[in-house]
């Protein structure tokens, strides 16, 4: 099973540029396409937060337009720069969104890794939370089935950085999140977004990592005071690769034209110097 995973595309409506810099609805276009164009396709896209820049209508609609040519199934969770109200009405045919109540969690069962998405969003602050009755509901999910490889994706990560101008607007609570996962052994991977950055690292048991946007990043400077800036870096998303036996294992994949591939052995296996 390939999934691929887009995060933190945040879309604006009527050609507006995100922070006046960055056309990112043409680059999640790009991003479409690439994914598009993979041999293998991905089966599935996961989308990990902040699809949209300001949580309008107009800007879900746009955003359903650049995804529509996706050749394969999609799945959304909320990131803080998200409406809860206006995410659900523009994903009204997607069956796996709850239409009541507050959170959009869900499970996902009909794949070969058992998939749960995972609403960390606190309504007008960048922060997420993950409270007690968000975790209960993980609990009892995680408990439904301890024997399946699981995939947890969310978009705050519950973890810190070392990036001080992100790790203040992280997912709060994060420690009871890696308690609870202790003891579900059958969590595999936690999938994030929202930093704008590749990361990874091993955390409660368990590989936990941040996947980049493929519209701009946030500037790597590890100092304390650190100023919250963005760099336009190469697009790129992320790839995870399910084989039994093996594992989930991740690739970093780029978007555009780099010039093209070459091989470095001849027709005869011989190492072309």
């Amino acid at each position: 099973m390939l999934i691929a995973q887009i995060t933190d595309t945040h879309v604006k409506a009527a050609g507006r540029l995100a922070y006046r810099a960055v056309d990112s609805a043409e680059k999640l276009a790009n991003c479409v396409a690439h994914l598009n164009a993979l041999d293998p396709r991905p089966d599935i896209v996961l989308l990990t937060g902040d699809l949209v820049d300001l949580g309008r209508p107009e800007e879900y609609a746009l955003l359903r337009e650049i995804l529509a040519p996706l050749r394969m199934p999609l799945y959304a969770i909320p990131g803080n720069h998200d409406e809860r109200g206006a995410l659900r009405r523009a994903f009204s045919d997607h069956a796996y969104l709850p239409q009541e109540g507050e959170f959009l969690h869900y499970a996902l069962e009909d794949y070969p890794v058992r998939l749960i998405g995972l609403d960390t969003v606190v309504p007008g602050e960048q922060r997420g939370e993950l409270c007690a009755r968000r975790l209960a509901w993980l609990e009892g999910e995680l408990a439904r089935a301890p024997n399946r490889p699981t995939v947890i994706f969310m978009h705050h990560p519950p973890f810190l950085t070392g990036l001080a101008n992100m790790d203040w607007q992280n997912c709060h609570n994060g420690e009871a999140l890696g308690a609870l996962v202790e003891r579900h052994r059958q969590v595999i991977r936690i999938l994030c977004g929202h930093v704008h950055r590749p990361i990874h690292l091993h955390w409660h048991g368990v590989t936990a990592s941040i996947a980049p946007s493929p519209s701009h990043s946030c500037a790597f400077d590890l100092k304390a005071d650190a100023s919250h800036d963005f760099v336009l870096e190469p697009p790129t998303c992320e790839l995870h690769y399910w084989k039994e036996g093996s594992g989930l294992i991740s690739h970093l994949t780029f978007i555009g034209d780099y010039g093209g591939r070459f091989p470095f052995y001849d027709a005869k296996g011989k190492l072309i110097d």
